[in-house]
This record gives structure tokens, sequence and C-alpha cells, in this order.
């Protein structure tokens, strides 16, 4: 078919280069899933069984690529079958026509920046652009990844920073769709909205270690007592670096999610790293209400549901820490949101370069004035007056990024939270109130680690975990 290869590859965006078992794919996942028909094949996941298969990550995970392939339709017998039917046919050519479309659309000598909701069409020859520190390599697993200051465990010693991984791939972007520039953004466009949505509710879904019915069956199972009470039972020590193992998965997740939310990989190297290391407990917070039982008031931990008494300790600041989090927890799952309104929500708090200095006084109960001045104290006190996140550079790019996301969660939280939940604070309101309490509680996660790294200098914390809350952070 003419052309057929300016559609991505389906399973992992790289440049395809034709139909091959049944579906449109580059000539990398061909060869695998043609290894993969062996029968001594026998792959296996090391993780979740969800992880991201997209061109840089597809090597990675040989279960979730394949798992992929045949989700799509990829079979041996569609060599067999031969040619499409014409309905096939005439699908893919309206996909053509779309991508063609849509390319034409893009003004000439447009640079890269000037667009965040365009799918940038992989290639194999992009290039890989070199930084001279080490830091971040956003998609390394734990194994490989290297930390500042920290022993490495590759030999590597500068940073490679895929500058093709700022697309959202072809399973992921509805390519029919019309692409929105940055300009368009301040117009509220209804249709840049869903669009924004629907992308970020993938990344969300795509990145979390569980889906929410494995979740729900976890949750129904009786709680094995033996279990809750050796957590209760554990030592202080032991708790912690069980914890901070559990952290450091969820936020690998949450480095992942960054990276498909829109317009966030054409930011700096230096502002993705101080969005990432000030928002990432945030995040994980904000993931933990997913995993908060409302009838049994407990929270899924691994494969058992813990109660709040199995994480106390004697220390006061871990207490209120542990209280604060599960009370999080609690009123995030009260709200009910859906997927995409929690993909969103995440997005906004990533995306968040300071909290809003100004309440509405008239719309905001005392409960929630009062936490507003004490953190409102408390933040000044921490970060100084400009910005409650230090060190970012391109403060008016990434608030116009939050902007976008937040009139994309109005949106969606208009379709199913149209009433306030009290007087006249909406349920974005409400979200937006929270704000100020999650960077109260990553606050209280970084000063009773300090507490306990100055008591018990000896503990080990997985690197990524050292990288993101070092005490120089």
């Amino acid at each position: 078919m003419p052309q057929i290869e300016i559609i991505p590859c389906k399973v992992c965006g790289d440049k395809s280069s034709g139909v091959h078992y049944g579906v449109i794919t580059c000539e990398g996942c061909k060869g695998f899933f043609r290894r993969s028909q062996s029968s001594v094949v026998n792959y296996q996941c090391p993780r979740q069984k969800n992880c991201v298969v997209d061109r840089v990550n597809r090597n990675r995970c040989q279960y979730c690529r394949l798992q992929k392939c045949l989700a799509l339709g990829m079979s041996r017998d569609a060599v067999k079958f031969g040619r499409m039917s014409k309905k096939q046919r005439e699908k893919v050519e309206d996909e053509v026509r779309t991508i063609k479309a849509q390319l034409r659309l893009q003004p000439p000598g447009t640079s890269p920046d000037s667009s965040v909701f365009d799918p940038q069409l992989p290639s194999s020859s992009d290039q890989i652009a070199s930084y001279p520190n080490p830091g971040y390599n956003y998609g390394s697993d734990l194994g490989t990844y290297t930390p500042n200051g920290y022993t490495a465990f590759t030999p590597q010693t500068t940073m490679t920073f895929d500058m093709g991984t700022d697309f959202v791939d072809s399973t992921t972007f509805d390519v029919r769709a019309q692409p929105g520039h940055l300009d368009t953004l301040t117009d509220n466009s209804s249709q840049i909205s869903e669009l924004l949505a629907k992308t970020v509710a993938d990344a969300h879904l795509r990145t979390c270690l569980l889906p929410a019915d494995q979740i729900a069956d976890a949750l129904r199972k009786p709680p094995d007592l033996t279990k809750v009470l050796l957590y209760k039972n554990m030592a202080h020590e032991e708790l912690w670096l069980d914890c901070a193992q559990k952290l450091t998965a969820v936020i690998q997740q949450i480095i992942e999610f960054a990276k498909m939310v829109p317009g966030f990989m054409k930011l700096s190297q230096d502002d993705q790293i101080v969005l990432l290391k000030a928002g990432s407990f945030e995040l994980a917070a904000l993931r933990m209400s997913r995993y908060y039982d409302l009838e049994h008031e407990s929270v899924l931990y691994g494969d058992l549901s813990l109660p709040l008494q199995a994480f106390m300790t004697s220390d006061t600041v871990e207490v209120k820490l542990v209280t604060s989090l599960f009370e999080f927890a609690r009123g995030i799952a009260e709200m009910k949101l859906s997927d995409v309104q929690l993909g969103l929500y995440s997005a906004f708090i990533l995306l968040a370069p300071e909290v809003p200095g100004g309440v509405d006084l008239s719309k905001t109960s005392v409960n929630v004035l009062h936490r507003f001045i004490l953190t409102f104290i408390v933040l000044r006190m921490c970060v100084g007056r400009d910005a409650d996140r230090p060190g970012l550079k391109d403060v008016s790019q990434i608030q116009r990024l939050n902007g976008a996301v937040l009139r994309a969660l109005k949106q969606e939280l208009g379709k199913t939270h149209p009433l306030p939940l009290k007087g006249d604070v909406s349920v974005c309101d409400a979200l937006i109130a929270k704000q100020h309490f999650l960077r109260e509680v990553s606050m209280l996660h970084m000063e009773a680690l300090s507490r306990l790294r100055r008591s018990t200098p000896h503990l080990e914390f997985p690197a990524l975990h050292k990288e993101l809350f070092s005490s120089e952070s």
C-alpha cells in the first residue's frame, strides 16, 4: 500500500516498514514477534505485567512487548490470510490521509517547542543528545540508574537523554484528532481539553502498578492477621527500608508517567529534574488514594491490606506523617475520581510551579483556611517568597502547561461532579486547595527522613530514593 510507512509502528511508535503479521509495525517489532513464536520461548515480566512499551523501552520487557503485539492482533495466521480486507484497507488509507493533513498543518520552520500536543512521529534516525553531567536517566530501570554522588551500577559517566521521547506513541495518541498548538490553549478549546485528558489518562493507566480491578479484588480478600501483626511488630529501621523500596517502585512509574505528559519532555532537563524531585512524593501520596479502602480505613500495601496502626512508630514526626498520608488518601478516595481525573490531577500537581497565593474566603471552609494559613507560613519559611519549586527556569511555560491541564480537569469534573461539595466550593476547588496539604505532607516526609538519617546513618536506601530525597534536595 503506498506510503503506509507514514503510520508509526502500532507496538512501539518507531518508524514502521509496513504490515507484518496483520499489524503495521517496524522491522524491530516484526523480528521480535517472529522470534517470540518459537516453542522454547517463555517470557516473564520482572514487574507487574504493565510495563511501558515504546521506542525507548521496548527491549526492557519481552513479556509485555509480546502481550502488546497479541493485543493489537499480531498473528502468524495473518500471513496465511494474505491481503487486507477492503474495510481494513480503507481504514489504513484514511489514517495515512489524516497524518498527511496533520503534517501539512505544521507551519514551515516551526520550532519543536511551539506545539504541546502534536504527536512527534518517531524515527529510527532520531538523535540522542548527551549532557555533560550525570543524573536522571529517566528511561532506566533501577538496576542501571546512575545517581549523582553515589556508586554507579554501570560504567557510564555521562547521562544520555533521549530527545525523541517527547511524543505520545501511536497506541496512546489519536492521530485522527486535530493537533492543538500552544497558542490556542488560551481559547479554552473543549476539543483540545478532551485530547489532553485522553493522552494524560492513558499515561496514568499505563504507569499504575496495579489496575483498579486488581486492587478491588485484593481489598475484598480477608486480611491475613499474621502478616498484619508482623508489620505492626516490625523493627523501626526495617519498616522504613520496606516502605522506601515500595515508594521507589511507585516513583519509577511516576517518572514514566511524567515523560508521557504532553509538554513535559520539551522543558529543559534542569526544570524536569526540579519538578520530579519536588513532586515525586506528592504524586506517590496521590497514587496511594487508589489503594485506600474506605470501608475498613486501610491501604493495600503489597498484597496486604494494612490499617494506619501498622505504620505507627514512637517518633512524633513520623506519626504526623503517617496520619496525614492516610487523611489525604481518604479525602481523595471519597471524591470518587475517575482514572482520567486522577491522571489529570497528577499532571496538575507535577506541573505546579507554585501554590496559588490567594484564597477566596467566601468559598473556603474554616478547616481549609486554617490549613492554608499554616502551610503558607511553613512554605515561606522553608523555600522563600518567590517559588515553591526553587530552581525552575521557564516558570511561564510550566504555568501555561499547568493551566491547560487545569482546564481539562475542570471539564472532566464537570461531567461527573457537577454539584458543589459544600456551599459554593466545587470538587475542583477542593482539589486545588489540597495542594497546600500535599506540600505539607512532602515536607513532613523530608523532616522524618532527615531525623532517621541522623540517627541511623548506616541505613542504605535505594539509589533513586537517595537521589530524590537527599538532604541537598
